[in-house]
């Protein structure tokens, strides 16, 4: 059988990869694909395995890679009861999975994708969006309302697809069994997939008269507003998950609503951990002498004194002015001392400065 795809590709390895390699290559992606899983990809899933059958048996990945193809063994496809025919079995992908890491059965994983007893629910899908929020609001917190198109649950017939009042009866494409039979072809031979029945979504029935806000699907396209409650402390491009309020799916859970947050900087601030750090610009006599000044922080205008001798790039702390901890603790506002030196001085500060130097000042 010629070989239509680079198994070496499909599952991101180089050629010269280790039968280890090989294994940890396969185990990822078939995590990813398997079709049970949320955002699983079943023909991907399909591609993998059919790579991983070829390059995990050195035998078939010795002809595979002088011939680019393998001949026999290992071609006998799938029995009709959804299991392993002659000159195949599953030893070699448990292998791969050491036997079931983690509760992951590679058994279970082919029983359940060839013969259609994965009792997964249909999901909606999980959406993202992005938020920008202040400094300050990044600081102490917020809730922004945000309104967003997404499918959401028909209100009218409460996601069952049924114009109100109306009548149930057998899906005549499954029979009421909910479920259908479609073969394919693959590398493995001829494969048998019980998929659920797309016109009555696996329930087996079908409203006599459709819903007419949703025409029967359950679901429309929408425009919803919802509340992001953004919590303090917040770090630029943080994610925050907010569960069920995905996009909708007749029959099923809704997908998550993912909101990507983006932090507007401030020029006046910097913040490290819990606490926040700004600058002070002091002029030379007052560095000598010592001072007060009023500084911008979070929570508005405060006095701040600047002690005698005090030196370029010191710090001040302003206790409590951070970033907010829970139970009503803060972190601290930390004041870098920048002294702006004179660029001219009068005949008269010049003598002054001279008498200090003479001093030893």
């Amino acid at each position: 059988m010629a070989a239509k795809k680079d198994y070496y590709e499909v599952l991101g390895i180089d050629k010269k990869a280790s039968k280890e390699d090989i294994k940890k290559a396969f185990r990822k992606l078939a995590h990813q694909y398997h079709p049970d899983k949320g955002g699983g990809d079943a023909e991907k899933f399909k591609e993998v395995s059919e790579a991983y059958a070829v390059l995990g048996d050195e035998k078939k990945r010795a002809e595979y890679d002088s011939y680019g193809r393998v001949f026999g063994g290992g071609q006998g496809g799938f029995s009709a009861q959804g299991g392993p025919a002659s000159g195949w079995d599953f030893s070699q992908f448990q292998d791969a999975f050491g036997g079931g890491v983690g509760g992951f059965d590679f058994a279970d994983v082919f029983s359940d994708f060839f013969t259609g007893t994965s009792t997964r629910q249909t999901r909606g899908r999980d959406i993202s969006i992005d938020l920008e929020v202040s400094f300050s609001e990044s600081v102490f917190g917020t809730t922004r309302h945000v309104l967003i198109a997404k499918m959401s649950q028909c209100e009218t017939c409460k996601g069952s697809g049924a114009a109100p009042g109306s009548a149930v009866e057998t899906c005549k494409h499954c029979n009421g069994a909910g479920k259908v039979h479609e073969a394919s072809q693959s590398f493995f031979g001829t494969i048998t997939m019980v998929q659920p029945c797309r016109h009555c979504r696996g329930t087996g029935k079908v409203p006599k008269e459709k819903c007419a806000t949703c025409r029967g699907e359950g679901v429309y396209r929408k425009q919803e507003e919802i509340d992001i409650t953004v919590p303090p402390g917040i770090e630029g491009g943080e994610m925050i998950r907010l569960a069920g309020l995905g996009e909708a799916a007749q029959g099923g859970a809704s997908g998550d609503l993912y909101v990507k947050v983006h932090v507007t900087p401030d020029p006046r601030f910097k913040k490290e951990g819990f606490n926040i750090i700004t600058e002070l610009s002091v002029k030379l006599s007052d560095a000598l002498l010592g001072g007060e000044y009023k500084i911008q922080t979070l929570d508005g205008e405060e006095a701040l004194t600047i002690p005698p001798g005090i030196t370029h790039g010191e710090v001040l702390r302003v206790k409590g002015k951070g970033v907010p901890q829970g139970r009503g603790r803060r972190g601290d506002l930390f004041v870098r001392i920048k002294i702006i030196l004179p660029a001219k001085l009068s005949k008269e500060a010049r003598n002054l400065i001279e008498k200090l130097k003479e001093e030893g000042i």
